[in-house]
């Protein structure tokens, strides 16, 4: 199967149009991270102060726009652990687009609620022993059908991609406001929808930056087939923290354009998460889910030679409870 992967000029179209109706998110220096790691210096591009509270609003947004007006009349269907699904209820709330998501019945209920908030319709899938993505994803499907819904994904899209690489321009545009060019970016990815994005940003405009997709142990999808040469699905296996990271297997259209560039991944543990998200409390005043952190505890966890080198974190998302986030940090 061939797939497209987005132009330059693709991704400056979409964040030319999302930018109009999203946030641009500050761009954080850290002196003390930069001490503690031994970088020359460490940026942490805050995607968790996005509307929505993640990134998802980027590649929610211009999907959307690119629906027929027939298709926005009827409505679109997807299915979302919680970021993709508030993303795009806000997103569909700004353009007047009936949204209904369908979502794991063990999903944060704080991104439950907050995506009822939006205006979108939520209906709940109980996986079982089952992949709880491959039954939420057949749930959409039927509602799809039945109801004459667009069908969207939540990564496996050209256009999602497209989408999110507005972090990636945004956070280069930032970047060379400073004067300064990232040696190493350290980005999260489950499906692999904001990697792509990012990973093809960096490629066009900055081919030197060596680009991280950080995952969850255990669901390590994208390293594997990026290191096997061809998707691979990860075999069910114990719950990660990082909820929003729990795909068992990329997308192909985020696979396509992650091997047009030159992306690595490395895998992080539940207890180091636990300890970003410390961090980022304590020394940058971000709230970050466990998925949002990944990416900063690869950094301080080691997990990539950054000495002397300009490092950017991309902190993807903030979507976690109070009691939640007390959970983590104080068993970290």
């Amino acid at each position: 199967m061939t797939t497209t992967v987005p132009s330059l000029d693709r991704l400056r179209q979409a964040y030319a149009e999302t930018s109009r109706a999203t946030q641009l998110t500050p761009l954080l220096e850290s002196a003390a991270l930069a001490r503690e790691t031994g970088a020359a210096r460490v940026f942490v591009k805050a995607e968790s102060l996005q509307w929505a509270g993640s990134f998802k609003a980027r590649g929610a947004y211009w999907r959307l726009k690119q629906l027929t007006p027939d298709e926005a009349q009827r409505g679109v269907v997807a299915y979302s652990s919680g970021n993709f699904a508030q993303g795009l209820a806000a997103a569909g709330q700004a353009l007047g687009i009936p949204v209904t998501i369908v979502m794991p019945i063990d999903a944060p209920a704080a991104k439950r609620e907050a995506t009822k908030g939006y205006g979108a319709r939520v209906v709940l899938t109980d996986h079982g022993e089952r992949a709880r993505e491959e039954v939420a994803a057949a749930k959409a499907r039927e509602i799809s059908e039945t109801e004459g819904l667009a069908l969207l994904h939540p990564f496996d899209d050209p256009e999602i991609v497209a989408g999110q690489a507005g972090a990636g321009l945004e956070a280069l545009d930032q970047l060379a406001a400073k004067g300064v060019a990232a040696d190493v970016v350290l980005c999260p990815v489950g499906g692999g929808g904001l990697i792509g994005g990012v990973a093809l940003a960096f490629h066009y405009l900055s081919p030197s930056t060596q680009v991280f997709a950080v995952e969850p142990q255990g669901f390590n999808g994208m390293g594997s087939s990026l290191a096997h040469g061809a998707i691979e699905t990860m075999p069910l296996g114990p719950k990660s923290i990082c909820d929003g990271l729990m795909a068992r297997k990329p997308g192909e259209a985020p696979y396509a354009a992650v091997t047009t560039t030159n992306v690595r991944g490395l895998t992080v543990e539940d207890a180091a998460v636990r300890g970003a998200m410390k961090v980022a409390f304590e020394r940058l005043k971000l709230v970050l889910e466990p998925s949002g952190a990944s990416s900063l505890a690869a950094l301080l966890g080691g997990k990539v030679d950054v000495a002397g080198k300009t490092v950017l974190v991309v902190a993807t998302g903030g979507n976690v409870s109070l009691a939640d986030f007390m959970v983590h940090v104080n068993n970290a």
